[in-house]
């Protein structure tokens, strides 16, 4: 029974890599996290990493990179958008920074120093409507991932110098519609706050991806159900990714199953075709765990790696899960009461606090140093209550819009730049803001199409100039 499991494992093996190489498959991975001008990001650079090996493991050529200049960005896009031009599958993943100005969508280089709406159309951000069609347009399907959900660490700068003219600056990405064959996913929902996770490992949500989307016989649209439900999990229900799709037929990135003989036990394959895999294969599933709490992830990885290298470890963390208090996922700040992550506050617990008015426009000053915009009106409004789901969401509280003691404790302990202003803007580097509703522009029409691709990437991405 054991030779016939190791025959069939290994001809799922060979069908699999036949069935990658079948299709031409193409990705563009990017992770930006060391930025030059503002809180720099720790998790982006190792989230694309682990995002490429996910990738190439289903037999996609990566165009990969890490904190890259605008320049660095601008030569991989080129590269991508070459090789992705006829693919069967095309792949855009990028992480960090992003900002929607005027209802346009721009990702942010690691030299990214923005002062002004023009700085953003010409040429220090890129843009993600233009860069998407002429990268990806030729592609048969067209997979867009953006964990790009933070606040905008440019935004007071941007509206204070622009006073005199109209200019709409959203507090993260705003929201996008997918063209035929394309399938578009953000980190969290529109107005809401993504988190990045424990510094030094994956975010929820490009966590929930590398768990989800080359799972064998799965195919994408059931996988990002499953991403969903994972990263609404894990936040304790602070973060549910949202994204649109107009893909017209099914997308699988792991085919292997489809094609395994009849009554041949799956099941007992799993964990010899996990193993053979390689080392690469395991070290991102172990990354993937390692900081889990819940048995059920590490005993999956003993089980596909039965004598893997990182066995001694993941039993170690069980013994350690089983015998004392898990710890959490969150990252305690250095004095924080633990009591603040679990504490549910309420319209009582605020009262208990005894907030007067202008012990409320101190909350509402912080939460604007912190980069949570609200109007500082010592009156917590729906809009202060949704600010404070926000933050409390970002830092791992109970999302209930409503502070206890604790919270309001820990509050007043963040650093921020300052609490003068109510359009002052501090951007924490662990915090990702989410997908929020911007009011359309004006944009001219026309341009020579064979012309847009080098004049918007190369040339800056001139945004709103030449939207679809």
């Amino acid at each position: 029974m054991r030779t016939l499991t190791i025959i069939v494992s290994l001809m799922c093996m060979v069908l699999s890599v036949s069935a990658a190489k079948a299709d031409r498959r193409v990705a563009f991975v990017v992770g930006n996290g060391a930025y030059k001008n503002v809180a720099q990001l720790p998790n982006p650079p190792i989230d694309a990493k682990a995002m490429a090996s996910t990738l190439r493991n289903v037999g996609f050529e990566v165009i990969e990179g890490s904190n890259l200049s605008r320049d660095q960005m601008t030569e991989k896009l080129l590269d991508f958008g070459r090789k992705a031009q006829g693919s069967d599958i095309a792949v855009f993943y990028y992480a960090g920074h992003g900002i929607a100005v005027g209802g346009t969508n721009y990702l942010l280089p690691v030299d990214a120093d923005i002062k002004s709406e023009m700085d953003v159309k010409l040429g220090a951000a890129i843009n993600v409507d233009l860069t998407l069609d002429q990268t990806m347009g030729g592609a048969k399907v067209k997979l867009v991932f953006l964990d790009a959900c933070r606040d905008n660490p440019f935004a007071a700068k941007i509206k204070s110098n622009s006073a005199t003219r109209s200019v709409n600056v959203g507090s993260g990405l705003a929201e996008m519609k997918s063209g035929e064959g394309t399938l578009i996913a953000f980190a969290t929902g529109p107005g809401q706050t993504a988190l990045d996770g424990q510094e030094g490992n994956n975010s929820p949500f490009t966590r929930a991806l590398i768990d989800n989307i080359t799972k064998p016989g799965v195919e994408i649209q059931q996988a990002m159900t499953s991403v969903r439900a994972q990263v609404n999990e894990e936040t304790h229900k602070g973060q549910l990714p949202w994204g649109h799709t107009n893909l017209i037929g099914a997308v699988y990135l792991n085919q292997a199953p489809t094609t395994q003989v009849a009554n041949a036990a799956p099941t007992a394959s799993a964990a010899p075709a996990a193993a053979a895999g390689g080392s690469e294969a395991e070290v991102e599933f172990w990354r993937s765990v390692k900081e889990s709490n819940k048995p059920e992830e590490l005993n999956a990885y003993l089980s596909a790696y039965p004598n893997g290298q990182f066995k001694p470890l993941a039993l170690a963390r069980l013994a350690a899960i089983q015998n004392g208090p898990s710890t959490t996922t969150r990252n305690l700040n250095a004095g924080v009461d633990p009591a603040t992550f679990t504490d549910d506050a309420s319209q009582l617990t605020e009262d208990q606090i005894g907030l007067d008015k202008g012990q409320r426009r101190d909350v509402q000053r912080r939460l604007n140093g912190l980069g949570f915009d609200t109007k500082v009106t010592g009156v917590f409004t729906d809009e202060t209550r949704s600010v404070l789901k926000r933050w409390q969401a970002a830092r791992g509280y109970p999302s209930t819009g409503f502070l206890n003691r604790l919270q309001h404790k820990a509050l007043l302990s963040e650093i921020v730049a300052s609490t003068t202003t109510a359009s002052e803007d501090s951007p924490k580097p662990t915090r990702r803001a989410a997908p929020a509703q911007s009011a359309p522009v004006q944009h001219r029409g026309g341009g020579d199409a064979g012309a847009a691709f080098v004049g918007g990437v190369v040339g800056g991405m001139m945004g709103g100039m030449f939207r679809r």
